[in-house]
């Protein structure tokens, strides 16, 4: 016979499957509790647009981004499990990742765009003067 044994709940060469610590799952509650957080960040900045509750649009603009990057957490912990255990940090190590990558792209965009609207505006709007 082999020296080594199958017994039930191991592998082929007797070890153990590898377990990374207890996995987080949420209850009904947390469901929920997602849920609710969730409806009331889409239906607050919905109100705040349709009811023109601020003068200036930019104002509105921030407030419902601020709102957005709430919603993206209460998403995250909720209903992904994210946080700084899971994955022994790994997941939190590739968000992070994924989020300076989004912010160097963005940037980068934007500065780039701005910088092609300053230096080709001028001519563009010197040739629509001159148009009879």
């Amino acid at each position: 016979m082999s020296a080594h044994t199958e017994t039930a709940g191991h592998g082929a060469h007797g070890h153990d499957d590898h377990d990374d610590g207890p996995v987080s799952h949420s209850t009904f509650k947390g469901y929920m509790t997602g849920f609710v957080l969730a409806v009331i960040l889409t239906a607050l900045p919905f109100w705040l647009v349709m009811g023109k509750v601020f003068d200036k649009p930019n104002t509105t603009a921030l407030v419902i981004l601020a709102f957005a990057v709430v919603q993206i957490v209460v998403h995250m912990v909720y209903f992904l499990h994210m946080d700084a255990k899971s994955e022994g940090g790994w997941n939190m190590l590739a968000l992070i990742f994924t989020l300076v990558l989004v912010v160097i792209t963005l940037a980068g965009s934007l500065w780039v765009m701005y910088h092609m609207n300053t230096n080709m505006m001028p001519v563009m709007m010197h040739d629509m003067k001159n148009m009879p």
